[in-house]
């Protein structure tokens, strides 16, 4: 079974942050704060959570 990481948006993407880390969030498909999402684990999308880190926490199933 592939591995799969849940992502929680824990800080608001909108005041204060770049648009390019905003459109990130809205790309990884977190919308509100506390929002999650199940991602596949592969480059591209820890890549992203990278980009954002201060913005979301991980779990990795």
């Amino acid at each position: 079974m592939a591995k799969t990481l849940t992502v929680k948006l824990v800080r608001s993407a909108t005041c204060g942050v770049k648009q390019d880390q905003t459109r990130t969030v809205r790309a990884l498909g977190l919308h509100k704060v506390n929002s999650t999402n199940t991602l596949p684990d592969n480059e591209s999308v820890r890549g992203m959570i990278f980009k954002v880190k201060h913005l979301v926490t991980v779990e990795e199933n």
